[in-house]
């Protein structure tokens, strides 16, 4: 079936998305309006699978140390500050009853610690996806620092590739050895956005570190260009052949390539990609994640699982709870924290020993798309 799914995606995604119709918008005249036939999220019952959210943002302006991020485009208009019980209220009434914020500005190491305080203060929150970059001497030991604490799970960053003159992409050595000892630590290491630049690194660095848990963040956003759609499949195929490479299904709803910006909420055309992704990564290597608030203004967290629980209701219900909550706790080995989420299928070694590493060549070279984190 991935097999199907890889050979024919270009005519299949253009057959599926259709004429424009009153669902699609143009993201440069504002928010998304009400979207009636979107799907909604289901709502919470008894015997409902529970939903943990993999991807959101969390910042707060008004504190006197802030990193500059204050969400996406439309999050930034209305000045609000994204914090746990703001994005609970929100979240609790589609069923999520959990969720892991995931770095959005990596300009600061202190960042950590308020993810961590802010996340220890209220339960909705299981984990923490930080900042240590790789590309630094200190990492060793800012990497056991932070690993003390158990909310802290994994470490966003895409860094770790240098481009040469012919712009081939290679693994930057230095980084290549503090993300081995980052498998060591038992976390996982969160990757975004998508290029093909970062997916060839990805599949080199699976090579290179195969313990690594690599996570591919909002893979359904990228869309290849028609000349590039051969290369894109390929290196898809590649990534599925890692073992170690995750993928988070994610901004499925997003503003199209050029300066257009139309946003599609055609179903058909989502349902396919999704579903060669699916195909190709299995269901074992899939995770849910709204990206709130970043999804702000083209999505509501109601449509982001709604949708998702629309593609997923022709699936059994085991492959609906792999992706909704089972393969993130696998893959960040997340903390249960409340009676209504579910006990998680693997649980965090204990913070080791500070690893003893020499010295070696300070920051990688450029490369990373949008920055080592790229605030989505």
């Amino acid at each position: 079936m991935a097999g199907a799914a890889l050979s024919g995606i270009g005519n299949a995604l253009a057959a599926a998305q259709g004429p424009e119709d009153a669902a699609d918008w143009d993201e440069k005249n504002g928010p998304a309006p009400a979207a009636p036939d979107a799907p909604q999220a289901l709502p919470p019952r008894p015997g409902a699978i529970p939903i943990i959210d993999s991807h959101i943002h969390l910042f707060d302006q008004t504190r006197p140390v802030f990193s500059g991020y204050t969400g996406g485009l439309f999050y930034r208009q209305v000045k609000k500050p994204s914090t746990p019980a703001m994005y609970a209220a929100l979240a609790r009434p589609t069923g999520i009853v959990g969720a892991i914020v995931v770095e959005s500005a990596a300009q600061y190491l202190d960042d950590n610690l308020w993810y961590l305080e802010v996340s220890r203060d209220n339960p909705i929150m299981v984990g923490v996806s930080g900042n240590i970059d790789p590309g630094s001497n200190d990492f060793p030991k800012y990497l056991n620092h932070f690993h003390r604490d158990p909310l802290f799970r994994a470490i966003r960053s895409s860094r770790f590739y240098i481009k040469d003159a012919r712009g081939s992409v290679a693994l930057n050595p230095t980084q290549v050895a503090n993300l081995k000892l980052l498998a060591q630590a038992d976390l996982a290491l969160d990757t975004a956005n998508p290029s093909m630049d970062l997916m060839n690194a990805n599949v080199m660095l699976a090579d290179a570190v195969p313990d690594l848990r690599i996570i591919m963040d909002h893979l359904p956003s990228f869309d290849p260009a028609p000349a590039n759609q051969a290369a894109y499949e390929a290196v898809i195929k590649e990534m599925a052949a890692r073992p170690n490479i995750f993928v988070k299904l994610t901004e499925v709803y997003h503003p199209a390539p050029g300066d257009n910006g139309i946003i599609v909420k055609n179903y058909e055309f989502l349902r396919a990609r999704l579903e060669y992704l699916f195909q190709a990564f299995g269901e074992d290597r899939v995770m849910f994640g709204t990206d709130y608030p970043n999804s702000y203004g083209v999505a509501t967290i109601s449509e982001e699982v709604g949708l998702m629980q629309q593609f997923f209701s022709t699936k059994t219900r085991a492959q609906q709870e792999k992706y909704f909550w089972q393969n993130s706790s696998k893959i960040y080995k997340w903390v249960k924290r409340s009676d209504d989420q579910p006990t998680p299928l693997a649980q965090g070694k204990p913070a080791p020993p500070a690893p003893a590493r020499g010295g070696g060549g300070g920051r990688g070279g450029p490369g990373g798309p949008r920055g080592q984190g790229g605030g989505n």
